[in-house]
This record gives C-alpha cells, structure tokens and sequence, in this order.
C-alpha cells in the first residue's frame, strides 16, 4: 500500500422494519442508549442513533427502510466484552431474553455467543483468547464451566490444532506483515 491511512471500523447501521421493538432489544440486550433521533427525508423514515460508550455517539444506527419480507443481508455485528463474566452475563440475557439462533462457540481464539436480534440480524459477542488457531474453527462453549476450566479446555483444544500459536506471536507477525505493506 502506498500510503499509511488505514480506516478502522467505528459503528455500523442497519436498516430495520419495526424502530420501536429494534430499540427496546439493543436497549436491554445489548446495554445501548439512545443518543439521537430523528427524520431521514431521503428514505422518508426513522433514525435512532445508540451508544454505549459515553465518548462516542453512535455505534450502532438503527434507519427505518428495511423490505417487509425477506431475510436479512447481514452477515453478523459482533460486540466484544472484557472478560468471561461478561460473556456469561450476556449469554443469560438472551437465554433470558428468549432469543433465536442462539449459539455458543469456542473459536480457540475467541469465545464467542451469537444470537438473532427480532429481525433476524445475526449478532456475536466475543472475547478474544489469549490463543491463536486458524480459522474456521468451532465447538461448543459450555458456560457451566468455570473461567479457569473454559481456559484450559481452550488452551488444550488450540495447542492439539495445526498452528497453535500464542495470540501475541501471532498479532506480532501480523503487525509485522501490514507494516510491511
């Protein structure tokens, strides 16, 4: 690459059917506030605007304009978490929610919950291990394991795969790559 600019990805939108429903879910699920609304005269609908952290103002942007029938064009928005507490409290809200498509997977680099929003938007949220394996990679999270037991099955379950690497051996080479572009 000629030049050093490298965008990095700060918020997502997607086009919803019911406004209301959308933002009561990523409201209680997903901890967002409203941040801003309003009129969009382009596509003569909503906008809701969320965040959840206090320095930026919009995340996720929920717009009015979504086809009434038809299944969604997203792949996944995927949230991270800080810690193994806060994906297990995240995967007993939407168990508690009742959501669809629930799914929680041990990817041997990250540890992973995904789920469907009301209009069948497919989310993730995630925290990174301290591993690498490649990618595709899956199997069963099991939070009734303690943090301490979900580490140790990782680590065993990433060291017995093809290019086990600590993650930061790996981020190291990665960064040495793009630098290198």
């Amino acid at each position: 690459m000629a030049d050093s600019i490298k965008p990095q990805l700060t918020h997502a939108g997607i086009w919803v059917r019911d406004m209301d429903r959308m933002v009561g879910f990523y409201e209680r699920v997903m901890g967002f506030l409203v941040t801003d609304r309003g009129f969009v005269p382009r596509y003569d609908g909503r906008i809701t605007f969320m965040s959840n952290d206090p320095a930026i103002h919009h995340q996720m942007v929920l717009a009015e304009g979504r086809a009434p029938e038809g299944e969604s064009t997203v792949n996944q928005l995927s949230f991270t978490v800080k810690s193994l507490g806060e994906l297990r409290t995240m995967y007993r809200r939407v168990v508690d929610e009742g959501v669809e498509n629930l799914l929680p997977r041990n990817h041997g680099n990250a540890w992973s919950v995904y789920f469907d929003d009301p209009e069948g938007n497919n989310i993730e949220v995630y925290l990174d291990s301290p591993f690498h394996v490649p990618q595709p990679f899956g199997e069963y999270l099991d939070f009734d394991l303690s943090d301490d037991e979900i580490l140790a099955l990782t680590e065993e379950l990433c060291r017995s795969t093809d290019g086990f690497r600590p993650r930061a051996e790996w981020s190291a080479d990665l960064a040495g790559a793009m630098d290198a572009r």
